[in-house]
């Protein structure tokens, strides 16, 4: 294990862009408002350092949090970029959140200002100062170097993810935890300067931190997938096709899709994906039959490697990892190892759990987050003091897990109700909450419905004191959450089933959502 790296970001991206010059730094579809398809190092650097400046004089120090709300573009890589070099930490506000969860976010975080552009433009109503993006005039300006200004302290960014209690919480992660997680993929799975990540993850969860940063520090390419792209196959390959993409990442059930629509392709087509050297899957579990389809479809025709990464928001992306086999049959897909810098343990009852044992993962190491804005008390409730070894602070992530006798560890499922549906963390709770807000609902439980490796849905089990209007529930439901939090089926009952102890009863819902009582006409579909 490497010692971590004492850096800023800032000073990693000027060594590096510095040596780049006039090498392509990154590549997308031509964009109308810019007017131009890529950008060199030294063309990205220069625009980077007039926004930066402009930043700084609209007040943006370190500690400062700059919202930024765009779609997948060159305005979104400008955006990141100047804020760090600023010396602040960006917020991404996915424009397809509804407006009360941005402006919820914006309000939270105390952001001192917005960026975004004009295909974003009026999706938050904020009080304070916005900039266009696209604006020439950002631009203008000096286009040196600022001095710099962090340590490696400070805040990078802020990520919301799910949150129980029916608001989402932002996750506060310092620069020094960013530069240790890029260091240890540099090491592991060295970039070198012909290799092109492509961009693909939205930017709001944190897989995209990795695709924003590592090939700025490696003098590698980045390709900005079109938007809406990470879900068309077509698009895909399309992208790694023209850019020679040699890294990225998919989610488990969309790397599925993925191959199944390779699947058949004769070696012509799959020739042109003979650039692809890693695929790094995360953000749910990686199955064994995902990695026999891999190697079959993929990894024989390209020799590309398939890489499953572990890791929640709360200590900056992943956290262990393990390199899957090209040949042979797997009884399970381990999270693996540790990564640089971080130690996992698995605990049960205040003391290490044997091997084999089941219990709570927990991660300790300089990867872990500062905590969650403005909540002390959810902060001290899942980042506390390591039991088996005092004085250190560890994340509980309420993951189940198991230390298997060759050193790997296999992720067993959760102690509570988040779950996961297309990499998108998601607390039941939070739905569940939401909807108990409704005038005329008493109660509310909400399950995932799992209907292949590919396909889970979200059903609700409503109690209300009337029929329910699934229209009208759905269009409040998205004024409120995210399309993806969203419920596909809702079921109203007249009371919910309780355990001996009072509880719901989440098992007899599960066995009554695959049973034959779950009629067409009670449970709605989207």
């Amino acid at each position: 294990m490497t010692a971590a790296r004492r850096a800023t970001l800032t000073e990693l991206l000027e060594a590096r862009f510095e040596r780049m010059g006039e090498a392509i730094a990154v590549v997308g579809e031509a964009d109308p408002a810019f007017g131009f398809a890529s950008l060199s190092y030294a063309q990205l650097n220069e625009r980077v350092n007039s926004l930066a400046h402009r930043l700084r004089q609209e007040g943006v120090r370190p500690g400062d949090v700059v919202g930024l709300l765009t779609e997948r573009s060159f305005a979104m890589i400008l955006g990141v970029l100047g804020i760090l070099k600023a010396g602040g930490a960006y917020l991404p506000l996915a424009p397809s959140y509804p407006q009360d969860r941005l402006d919820y976010m914006l309000q939270n975080s105390g952001a001192k200002l917005v960026l975004g552009h004009r295909r974003t433009a009026g999706r938050v109503a904020f009080a304070g100062r916005s900039l266009d993006l696209e604006d020439p005039e950002l631009y203008c300006g000096p286009s040196g170097n600022p001095a710099r200004v962090n340590s490696p302290d400070d805040l990078a960014y802020i990520i919301y993810t799910s949150g129980s209690t029916g608001r989402p919480k932002g996750v506060m992660i310092e620069q020094h935890s960013v530069v240790n997680r890029l260091d240890w993929m540099q090491r592991a799975y060295p970039l070198v300067e012909g290799d092109v990540i492509l961009q693909k993850t939205p930017y709001a969860f944190d897989v995209s931190v990795w695709e924003l940063l590592w090939w700025a520090l490696e003098g590698a390419k980045l390709c900005l997938l079109a938007p809406g792209g990470e879900a068309n196959p077509l698009a895909l390959v399309g992208a790694i096709k023209r850019a020679q993409v040699s890294v990225l990442h998919f989610v488990p059930s969309m790397l599925s899709v993925f191959l199944e629509y390779l699947e058949g392709k004769d070696a012509r087509a799959l020739a042109g994906l003979a650039s692809l050297k890693r695929v790094f899957a995360s953000g749910e579990a990686l199955t064994p039959s995902h990695v026999r389809k891999f190697n079959a479809v993929l990894g024989a025709a390209t020799g590309a490697r398939l890489i499953n990464l572990y890791g929640p928001t709360e200590a900056t992306v992943d956290v262990s990892y393990f390199d899957c086999p090209p040949q042979g049959e797997l009884e399970c897909v381990p999270i693996g190892r540790a990564i640089d810098n971080m130690t996992l343990y698995v605990l049960k009852d205040g003391k290490e759990a044997a091997v084999g044992e089941a219990g709570e993962l927990c991660l300790a190491g300089v990867g872990l987050a500062r905590g969650y804005v403005n909540n002390p008390a959810l902060t001290a409730e899942k980042f506390t003091d390591n039991p088996v070894k005092p004085g250190e602070r560890i994340y509980r992530t309420g993951d189940v897990a198991r230390w298997l006798p060759d050193g790997n560890v296999e992720y067993l499922g959760r102690e509570d109700h988040q779950v996961k549906i297309r990499g998108m963390r998601i607390e039941l709770g939070e739905i569940e909450n939401t909807i108990r807000s409704i005038a005329g609902v008493t109660d509310c439980v909400a399950l995932v419905d799992k209907l292949s490796e590919q396909v889970a849905q979200i059903a609700a089990y409503v109690v209300s004191r009337t029929e329910l209007d699934v229209e009208a529930l759905r269009r409040y439901l998205r004024t409120q959450l995210p399309d993806h939090m969203v419920p596909h089926r809702f079921e109203r009952l007249d009371s919910m089933p309780l355990t001996p102890n009072g509880k719901a009863d989440r098992r007899a819902l599960a066995s009554r959502m695959k049973s034959a009582a779950l009629r067409p006409e009670a449970l709605q579909a989207q």
